[in-house]
């Protein structure tokens, strides 16, 4: 696990929900999203959060992130409980949401504008993380003269601008073709680590999650529930050649035979579920 961003500030406390759970009103009832989550992300710590389409893993991280209220259960950052948007942490979804009308270096330094704050200060920054990701010439750019990969790479610098304690990040890479998502892994892996940030990364991909984890936690088809976890021990910096590892196909294959275990259960409870039905009609 890396170093946290230090300090007995925010960035020294863990994130914890415990007794996490999300109901949906329907027009055939309740739908239950989520069904008793407990997890906790210690300070600089790099969880991935795995699970079939479905399960709950973006609703459970809007709610984390003080985005959604929970039905019941608590979130809690330290031993402040969580009641509205952590201001805090950057957050970064599957869409880019970069405006189409600000450059790239003007787009990365919204996050203080939103905030109320001057922009001037902070130019450099933006331009530090900017020419870490390669992006640097294109700053004065605008997202309509840029690739997909290159967008989400200004979203990072974004998200990170203003050295956040937490990062919450829902399938950031998930509409990028195979070689760009890797190259993007490996540079969200250094960044992260250089700035020593608590991340939440929420996928479906196996390899990507063990790449860019500390821990793995895997979720059950809905209603969502942690069914059980992976931590990854191998040494960062991680080039994208660790992958063909033999430690780290040993991981992944602990994964995939969790989230197939998950779904034969699922299956398996929803044959029990007819069979009731069918002898209760008969």
């Amino acid at each position: 696990m890396r170093r946290p961003v230090g300090g007995d500030g925010v960035s020294a406390r863990a994130l914890q929900v415990a007794g996490l759970t999300k109901e949906f009103p329907s027009d055939d009832g309740t739908i239950v999203a989520l069904a008793g989550v407990d997890l906790t992300i210690a300070p600089g710590e790099f969880v991935s959060v795995l699970g079939p389409s479905g399960c709950g893993k973006s609703t459970m991280m809007t709610i984390m992130a003080g985005l959604d209220a929970p039905t019941g259960g608590r979130v809690t950052l330290g031993d402040r409980p969580v009641t509205g948007p952590l201001l805090e942490a950057g957050v970064m979804f599957q869409r880019d949401l970069l405006l189409d009308w600000r450059s790239c270096e003007d787009n990365v330094l919204l996050q203080f504008q939103m905030r109320g704050l001057a922009t001037a200060p902070h130019r450099e920054r933006a331009r530090e993380l900017l020419e870490m990701v390669g992006m640097a010439r294109f700053a004065r750019r605008y997202p309509r003269e840029l690739s997909g990969g290159m967008r989400q790479r200004v979203a990072i610098c974004r998200a990170l601008v203003h050295r956040p304690p937490l990062l919450f990040m829902d399938e950031p890479f998930g509409a990028l073709d195979a070689l760009t998502r890797e190259g993007l892994n490996v540079e969200l892996g250094e960044l992260a680590a250089r700035a020593g940030t608590s991340v939440l990364f929420v996928t479906h991909g196996i390899d990507e999650a063990a790449f860019l984890a500390d821990r793995v936690v895997v979720m059950s088809p809905r209603p969502g529930r942690i069914v059980g976890e992976v931590r990854i021990d191998l040494p960062r910096p991680r080039p994208i050649e660790v992958r063909e590892h033999p430690e780290f196909v040993r991981y992944t294959g602990r994964l995939r035979r969790m989230l197939t275990d998950g779904r034969q259960e699922e299956a398996a409870a929803r044959l029990r579920a007819d069979g009731t039905e069918e002898a209760s009609d008969a």
